[in-house]
């Protein structure tokens, strides 16, 4: 069966963009066929980062927005999205239009949202307002992104945190990575493969940055293994 998973956050600047990134490498490094699709007009990290995998989507069309669908009938695969922020109105819109996520049960599609949040009031509130309009019709799983916010307690005394487990959803810590590194990845457009592992050509780090690189993904992996099913 394929499976569609969002990655979202109505707030800018949580680090949605890293965590589609994240994923998608995760699914190379799992062997779990995957197709990129990036709804980010302005950025568009994933069609940069992961250029093979990907193609860009334009949410306010529907023709355009229907790839997502096709992505997932073409063949078995986790078919990712990397929403910019401000994007749920037409998300919504598409998916209420016709009905996809009640034509996705029919034809055995699921799909996961994954909320990003730096733990901020104005993330939380939208997280709420995002779990509470998807309901109990996917998955919830609420990211904490360590790299962008270091106080969750809001969110852990939140009612979207009330809703998250009344739906039997998620929540799970992506660690930080260590700034120069990331800084550094961004600057060279290296995939987080690239970043951890080349020693030469103009994906190239330090030796130790490649080394913290490759800590974090261990730890974000780690972090992202259960509820990604995965036991390793």
């Amino acid at each position: 069966m394929s499976h569609i998973h969002f990655v979202g956050g109505e707030k800018g600047g949580v680090g949605k963009s890293v965590t589609a990134r994240l994923l998608a490498q995760w699914f190379i490094d799992h062997s779990k066929p995957f197709a990129g699709l990036d709804a980010d007009q302005s950025h568009g990290a994933l069609l940069r980062f992961y250029s093979e995998y990907t193609r860009p989507v334009d949410l306010t069309l529907p023709e355009s927005a229907d790839q997502i669908m096709d992505r997932a009938l073409g063949a078995e695969r986790q078919v990712l999205v990397d929403l910019p922020g401000q994007s749920i109105r037409p998300l919504h819109a598409w998916l209420t239009g016709a009905d996809i996520l009640q034509f996705a049960q029919e034809v055995g599609v699921s799909f996961t949202f994954w909320h990003v949040t730096d733990g901020s009031y104005a993330s939380v509130s939208e997280v709420d307002e995002l779990i509470e309009l998807f309901g109990d019709e996917v998955r919830h799983i609420v990211v904490k992104n360590l790299g962008r916010g270091k106080d969750f307690s809001l969110f852990d005394s939140s009612p979207a945190k009330q809703r998250l487990d009344a739906l039997q959803g998620s929540a799970v810590e992506l660690p930080e990575l260590d700034p120069t590194a990331m800084l550094r990845i961004d600057a060279t457009g290296a995939s987080f493969w690239a970043a951890a592992n080349s020693t030469d050509g103009p994906f190239t780090l330090r030796a130790l940055e490649r080394q913290r690189v490759r800590l974090w993904l261990k730890l974000a992996y780690a972090a992202i293994n259960p509820v990604l099913g995965h036991k390793g």
